[in-house]
């Protein structure tokens, strides 16, 4: 019996020790060519097993992707637990600034938190209660922040919550894209000061004459109508739903132009006459849907840059509501992309330093009119409300119910820029 004891004992530390092996290995294919690109052989090769052997451990690639993060989270656990005091309630950039000194943390969080939006997905349930903690445990500090007078009275502590967690998950996501321009640390620790003032605390700027020419233009881009008859400017269209549909399931690595044309009930040909590539494909679908949100948010022209910022949630309201394949399929590849070498990652990272651009410009416009307070950075709040916008965005996918974009986006922009 003690034989076995010990016998029993030394599997486990093997197996112990195998499995970590097989995590280790699986971080820089995850990272790079990324999570949908990197099979199960690919990591077993990379560890120095058998394929089978790895099976012994690991059933399936997203197991692998949320092991990883789990023993992410836990060492954060240990070293919160370690490091940080009482005191430094709402202080989270010291641990933003570790998780991105962790080799592929960000790239490998950013990968599970938009694969597993989708409610088929094995670790849906995990990540959906795993955000429900999170924002309960934020708005506890909150509360916690308001007993010490730490923070304002007046600020609502689930909203608080809710919207930190959010925008703390953008903001990894426009780090990965925009390095120069988004350090997450950073982003936390100037929100935190911020939030210990009252809402619609400071004075506002003085505003400057012909402030009109400091907004910058939100215009839909110019629709490019395709050559052909209307028969193949609807076929070409229903390919593009079909794909974007497929993409948000399945992930742009996992979906073939086989796939594509076996939906749409076409043949290879035909799709390939309307598509080059799937990374043609690709590219068309997600300048199609910026296409799509931009008529959405086209309205009635408004007066100033901030009462431009102050319509943005009606945008999202409508998004929610009559496109939310779009908001999945963007999650999806938004955050697949990261991966240096995804042929859509070029394009992400563009749209990110534009939207930051755009966004910089309108904040910038409204201190111009005496709308945004003197101690906001239009900088700073630009890259906070991209932010929070799309992580409100991934949240709302886990709790469809429990999150309301638009409503969060409204608090926000009401404290950012009081009425």
């Amino acid at each position: 019996m003690h034989m076995t004891t010990h016998a029993v004992a030394a599997r486990s530390a093997r197996g112990t020790r195998r499995r970590a092996q097989i995590l280790d290995a699986a971080v820089p294919l995850l990272v790079d060519p990324g999570y949908r690109a990197t099979s199960l052989r690919d990591i077993a090769a990379a560890a120095g097993i058998t394929h089978p052997g790895l099976l012994r451990h690991f059933r399936a690639k997203d197991e692998i992707l949320l092991a990883i993060v789990e023993r992410y989270e836990e060492a954060n656990a240990r070293w919160a637990r370690e490091h940080l005091r009482a005191e430094d309630g709402l202080d989270f950039s010291r641990i933003a600034r570790r998780n991105a000194a962790l080799p592929g943390y960000l790239e490998v969080f950013s990968a599970l938190a938009g694969e597993a939006t989708s409610a088929r997905h094995p670790a849906h349930e995990h990540m959906r209660e795993r955000y429900r903690g999170i924002r309960s445990t934020f708005e506890e500090e909150f509360a916690r922040a308001q007993a010490t007078d730490a923070v304002g009275a007046d600020r609502d502590a689930f909203g608080e919550g809710v919207r930190l967690a959010s925008a703390w998950d953008g903001l990894q996501l426009l780090e990965l894209y925009a390095p120069d321009l988004v350090d997450t640390a950073t982003a936390l620790a100037r929100h935190r000061e911020l939030i210990r003032r009252p809402r619609a605390a400071g004075e506002p700027r003085a505003a400057r004459d012909e402030v009109a020419r400091g907004i910058p233009p939100l215009r839909p881009p110019a629709d490019e109508v395709p050559p052909g008859y209307a028969v193949g400017r609807a076929r070409r269209e229903r390919i593009l739903n079909d794909a974007r549909a497929l993409f948000a399931s399945e992930g742009y690595a996992d979906t073939s132009m086989r796939t594509i044309a076996e939906r749409v009930g076409v043949s290879k040909s035909s799709l390939f006459h309307h598509f080059a590539s799937k990374e043609d494909l690709l590219r068309a679908m997600l300048v199609a849907r910026d296409a799509e949100i931009a008529r959405r948010a086209t309205r009635s022209p408004v007066s100033s840059a901030a009462a431009m910022l102050h319509d943005l949630p009606i945008g999202a309201a409508d998004n929610a509501a009559e496109a939310p394949g779009l908001i999945e399929v963007y999650c999806v590849l938004s955050s697949e992309a990261v991966a240096a070498r995804h042929p859509a990652h070029d394009y992400f990272a563009e749209r990110v330093r534009g939207s930051l651009e755009t966004f910089t410009a309108l904040f910038r416009a409204a201190a111009d009119e005496g709308a945004l307070p003197a101690h906001r950075d239009p900088a700073h709040e630009a890259a906070w409300l991209v932010a929070l916008w799309d992580g409100l965005q991934i949240q709302w996918l886990y709790d469809r119910d429990g999150i309301d974009v638009s409503a969060q986006l409204r608090s926000h922009l009401d404290d950012v820029l009081p009425r």
